[in-house]
């Protein structure tokens, strides 16, 4: 029964019930929200593998730090508007970046 497994193993069986269908892009909304940290690390581990796979992700996150890690291109949005857009390399560079989401 799902109701009986923990926080990590529920999104991670989400995750699998999302990919059953087989499908070229992964949508997932805080996959992160409400669990240890080292299940934190666990998931974005699991969301990487499966891109490496093949299957493209569309990742909306809190977890900046985590997220950019992992990802391609980067969004960052404020307000319901994006105010920046581009390599997910880029919004480390900038100090209101750094400062706002990341703690740095």
């Amino acid at each position: 029964m799902a109701g009986t497994l923990s926080g990590g193993e529920q999104q991670m069986l989400a995750i699998g019930r999302g990919l059953m269908a087989r499908p070229r892009l992964l949508m997932l909304d805080e996959p992160s929200l409400g669990l240890a940290p080292m299940l934190v690390l666990e998931v974005f581990k699991v969301i990487r593998e499966i891109n490496e796979q093949g299957v493209d992700i569309l990742l909306v996150e809190q977890n900046a730090h985590q997220s950019l890690k992992i990802s391609r291109r980067a969004y960052l949005l404020e307000n319901g508007s994006i105010a920046m857009e581009g390599e997910a390399s880029r919004p480390l560079e900038t100090d209101y970046v750094k400062e706002s989401y990341l703690g740095i």
